[in-house]
């Protein structure tokens, strides 16, 4: 049988052996160095002066002094006024305090302490206990997920177009906003106010992009930007401009709508074109799609102004030969009255239709 243990090497107090307390003692020191095995350091190349009772160092390669001659990465205890040598076994590990780095004894060296394995884990709380359902579980004021030196993104992965990836928020533990891929593949954005009843604000339709908002929207405050007011456009019945346009020309001022209508309006002076009539062609700043619905204000103090006739005097004031890209503005006389020549009145003109 042999005189040491075979793992930490203790002796052993053997029968009829004289000062038994001295290998007792022996055995405890080398217990008192392993058990909780923490050292100072391990880049110290010389034993340091004036060490404290039980101070414990990694001895490095090359080492000098009172440490000359030991191996590299031996123990080495001040213990009862001298240093005493420890060769490390296989498995055993330490805490390097200059450090705060945990090494293991493997290969002959020691080395940083292998990671342990996080896969296939039942759950994760952190802060908190995990359950069936929320297998990774964080309880602090903020979570960061950040870059590891370019971008980063955050998936969220469903089975199956039927099943639900989304982001839940929620007070008191009962849901009051959500927005993902909730039974489609459209992704949407809903609100409750009970965590029982939702209702779905907006919706982006996965196969093509288009926006819906199936409540309505209500928009407090100012409404900009480059979406709101530019040019307007279509394609096959869809907007895909601006909402608004609005613009001028030679004809006069003109709006058109994201849904197609064209608004345009315009101050006229028609002019003498017979005894029975004043007239004007009015062509449109912008053309409609087709003949638009027009209507005429006369400005009665204008034609009152060095008229003959009088406001009064007027039968039809209207249009002729309306088109898609202008009309004819007319007023003529009522029966027994004439229009002097060189006379004009002055009218505001209106055109709706559409643009596309």
């Amino acid at each position: 049988m042999s005189d040491l243990s075979a793992n930490l090497a203790l002796p052993y107090i053997l029968g009829s052996q004289a000062q038994k307390h001295v290998t007792h003692n022996e055995a405890l020191q080398i217990l008192d160095t392993l058990v909780q095995l923490a050292v100072l350091s391990r880049s110290l190349t010389e034993a340091p002066l004036g060490p404290v009772e039980g101070a414990r160092y990694l001895v490095p390669a090359n080492a000098t002094g009172a440490w000359a001659g030991q191996g590299e990465g031996a123990l080495a205890v001040w213990a009862a006024q001298a240093w005493q040598f420890l060769s490390p076994r296989e498995g055993w590990r330490t805490l390097v305090l200059d450090e705060m780095a945990e090494l293991v004894f493997s290969a002959g060296g020691w080395a940083a302490a292998p990671v342990p394995e996080m896969n296939n884990l039942p759950g994760l709380g952190i802060a908190t206990v995990y359950d069936p359902s929320n297998r990774l579980s964080v309880s602090a004021p903020a979570t960061l997920l950040s870059h590891s030196g370019a971008g980063h993104q955050l998936k969220v992965n469903k089975a199956a177009s039927s099943e639900t990836a989304s982001l839940l928020f929620q007070s008191n533990w009962s849901g009051r906003a959500e927005m993902g891929l909730a039974g489609s593949d459209d992704f949407a954005i809903k609100a409750s106010a009970d965590g029982a009843s939702w209702a779905e604000g907006l919706r982006m339709e996965g196969a093509t992009g288009r926006v819906v908002m199936p409540q309505g929207a209500a928009i407090e405050g100012a409404l900009t930007g480059s979406g709101v007011v530019g040019t307007v456009a279509q394609v096959g019945g869809v907007s895909t401009g601006a909402v608004i346009e609005r613009g001028s020309g030679a004809g006069g001022d003109y709006v058109r709508f994201a849904d197609g209508t064209q608004i345009c309006t315009a101050t006229l002076v028609l002019g003498y074109d017979a005894d029975w009539a004043l007239k004007l062609d009015w062509a449109f700043p912008v053309d409609f799609a087709s003949a638009p619905t027009l209507s005429i204000a006369v400005d009665a103090d204008s034609l009152v102004a060095g008229s003959t006739i009088g406001a009064g005097g007027i039968s039809f004031a209207g249009f002729e030969g309306v088109a898609a890209s202008g009309a004819r503005a007319a007023i003529y006389a009522a029966t027994g009255n004439v229009f002097a020549a060189g006379e004009s009145c002055e009218v505001s003109v209106t055109a709706i239709g559409r643009w596309a």
